[in-house]
Formats: structure tokens, sequence, C-alpha cells
């Protein structure tokens, strides 16, 4: 029974077209499903804003701050949700070319390290008015932000010098 799947697959009943419009499907799902949830989080961040400037202005400044958290989180669900539909769902499973690859990658990591930029300077911004003890999580936060953007320009580069060797070798991609 454990190997029911590997039969279907070796007897044709299954084929790599119909495994790939399953994984198509299951991306295609899950990037609605957060898409949902971000807009969520952007509602209830409006929400718990609007609710407390109605009763102070000292929680509104507050949740303006949480606020601006909750939508640089959403953006980010909603970057990845989007990298998902373009990459899994939309774009043809032929071969991606080294650039392409490249291009793709970086603008999804610049959005998440962006988000984790801005999440940690709201933190250090929320943490050092009430208790700077706890400035810590969100300093690290920034320090592995910029450890990220030095990986990613590592990468940039290593990438970038494996497409000029191919291309002086006239290797196709």
């Amino acid at each position: 029974m454990l190997f029911y799947g590997t039969n279907l697959l070796m007897q044709g009943r299954f084929t790599i077209n119909t495994i790939t419009n399953i994984s198509r499907l299951a991306f295609c799902v899950a990037s609605i499903f957060l898409i949902i949830l971000a807009t969520l989080l952007i509602v209830s961040g409006t929400i718990g804003l609007v609710s407390a400037f109605i009763f102070s202005l000292d929680d509104g400044r507050e949740e303006i701050v949480q606020a601006i958290s909750y939508v640089v989180i959403a953006v980010a669900v909603f970057d990845v949700a989007k990298y998902f539909i373009e990459e899994e769902v939309l774009r043809p499973k032929e071969k991606q070319s080294l650039s392409e690859a490249r291009v793709s990658l970086t603008k999804f990591m610049t959005t998440i390290i962006i988000a984790v930029f801005i999440e940690g300077l709201v933190g250090v911004f929320e943490r050092s008015g009430k208790a700077p003890e706890d400035i810590l999580f969100p300093a690290a936060l920034l320090i592995v932000a910029t450890f990220m953007v030095i990986a990613l320009g590592v990468y940039q580069k290593f990438s970038v010098s494996a497409e000029g060797e191919k291309k002086e070798k006239d290797i196709p991609e």
C-alpha cells in the first residue's frame, strides 16, 4: 500500500502533466489563501487603528506602529502569494534561464528583506519608548536583515559570474 502511488506512476495512470497540474492547483489554492489572510491582517490593523483613535490619541499612536507592522507583514505575504502564482501557477515549466531565475529570486528576496528591516525598525521604535531592555530582538532582526542583504549580494555576484561564463563558452541556457 505504501508504494501504491509509485505503482500508479509506473503503470502510467499518473502522468507528469497530471502531477504538474495538481502541484499548480495546490500553489494556486495556497496563494489565494495567503491573499485572503493578508487582506484580513490589513483589515484587522485598520479596525484596531480606527477604534484606538476613537477612544484615545495616546492609544492611537501605539496602534499606528502596530498597523504599520501589519501592513508590512501583509505586503510580504502578498508578495509570497504573487511569487507562487507567477512562478508555480502561470509560468510554463520549461527551463528558466539563469538571468530569469536570478531576477525572480532577487525580487522575492528583496521584498522579504524590506519586510524584515521594517519589522525590526518598528520593533526598535516600539520597545525603545516602553521597555528598552526588550530591544534585543528587534535589533537582532536588523542584523539578520543586514546579513540577508549581504547574502543576496553574494548570490548576485556568483550568478552573474555564472551567466558570463556560460556566454563565454556558448553553453545554451
